[in-house]
């Protein structure tokens, strides 16, 4: 017992004078050095009562296990740099921002079958828009679970997968103009198989995030993804070197109805396909004031991970029909891009092509994107450095072509 207790005392001394072999709990070098068993290691772990992972935060565990806490939050710091086509209608800029800044607790209560998510950002939305997540999830089965609250509309690879784990410094133009972004309502989702094949299936308030209507326009929304080689994380690159190809393969709908309230307006704008910089908002002009617009999205996507090679793509449509004037707007979009880490899990170069059309019927107002991005990941997407180029091609500014160059650190914690 003291040989044993000696060598505990060791190794802890070593733990703090050994430069490096602090990422590692006591626990885990116990156990490596053999001072602990198997049954002992899972024993002190099961029960600590607060710990540390990063990227997941720091977590409470009551001592009967029936109630955890995890706090955790994320940093995103930007500069970016536009260098405006000369037309004599936009000038050269610059731009220090602090782009993200969430926090948020999630875990689970009395069983862990029923798990929580409250999710602040206090820089995108301002304090309308404070709240990004909030919901009770309660797991049957994993092939059934019921959630209620405010989360993302399930539509769009991208849009689902965090804005803290992309290649890019952000997500696509494509993306962006099609997603809906987030609502408060109730979803029924599950992963069959082990997550061989995952569904959603959404009804919502549809007046976007952290808004509410009293009339009876609701939005629908519904995803599956087939995963024939193994479950596969949102999470863009392939930093975990994958040993065998993952493949994932995704279709979503989305239906809502909105009514236009002004020349420039929604009934609300917090729809992000209906904002200024969505393909519905962008068409506004072509149906009459007071009336009522039955929007369907549709997309089809795909993604592939091996060695450390990835590639993603999605297909996205929106139509847009107006009850009184019988007009019509179609958009569509797609991106597409491919990454690799040519030093395994910390360096990686990645490209992408993104494609809008906003209005099908109209001529001169297509917006693409050709972009390159090189990212070196310290842990990961929990901390890492990013930098990306694009030529920006935007018809609709007068065939302008600006180069943007961000530079973006992140931490997670």
């Amino acid at each position: 017992m003291k040989k044993r207790s000696l060598a505990a005392t060791v190794v802890a001394m070593g733990l703090v004078l050994i430069p490096g072999v602090h990422a590692k709990t006591l626990e885990d070098v116990l156990k490596e050095k053999g001072v602990i068993t198997e049954e002992d290691y899972k024993e002190v772990t099961r029960s600590k009562a607060l710990n540390y992972k990063p990227g997941k935060g720091f977590t409470l565990t009551s001592a009967d296990e029936k109630f955890q806490l995890s706090l955790g939050g994320r940093l995103q710091t930007r500069y970016t740099f536009t260098d405006a086509d000369d037309n004599g209608t936009s000038r050269d800029s610059n731009k220090f921002e602090v782009k993200r800044m969430k926090f948020w607790l999630n875990g689970y209560a009395y069983t862990k079958d029923l798990t929580y998510l409250l999710q602040v950002d206090f820089v995108q939305g301002g304090s309308s828009k404070l709240l990004d997540h909030a919901y009770l999830n309660y797991r049957f089965v994993d092939e059934a679970q019921v959630l209620a609250g405010q989360t993302k509309v399930p539509f769009g690879r991208q849009w689902l997968n965090s804005s803290g784990s992309q290649q890019f410094v952000d997500r696509s133009t494509a993306s962006d103009m099609f997603r809906p972004g987030y609502e408060a309502g109730v979803k029924v989702h599950g992963a069959v198989a082990g997550g061989i094949a995952t569904y959603e299936l959404g009804y919502y308030g549809g007046a976007g995030q952290s808004t509410f209507r009293t009339s009876n326009d609701n939005a629908y929304a519904a995803r599956i993804t087939a995963n024939p080689f193994g479950k596969m994380a949102y999470a863009e690159g392939d930093l975990d070197q994958s040993e065998k190809p993952l493949l994932s393969v995704g279709a979503n709908y989305y239906r809502n109805t909105l009514q236009k309230s002004t020349a420039t307006a929604f009934e609300t704008n917090n729809v992000t396909l209906a904002g200024s910089t969505g393909w519905l908002g962008k068409g506004i002009g072509t149906f009459a004031n007071g009336e009522k617009i039955d929007i369907n999205g549709y997309g089809v996507d795909a993604a592939f991970k091996w060695l450390g090679a990835s590639t993603q793509a999605e297909y996205l449509l929106g139509q847009a029909d107006g009850h009184t004037s019988d007009k019509t707007l179609r958009a569509h979009g797609f991106y597409a891009q491919a990454g690799y880490c040519i030093i395994p899990r910390k360096l990686e170069l990645a490209f992408r092509y993104s494609f809008v059309d906003p209005n099908r019927d109209k001529a001169n107002d297509q917006q693409v994107d050709t972009q390159g991005a090189i990212s070196y990941y310290f842990n990961k997407h929990n901390l890492k450095l990013q930098g990306d180029v694009t030529n920006s091609h935007d018809q609709s500014k007068g065939r302008t072509d600006d180069m943007i160059y961000r530079l973006q650190a992140q931490v997670i914690f």
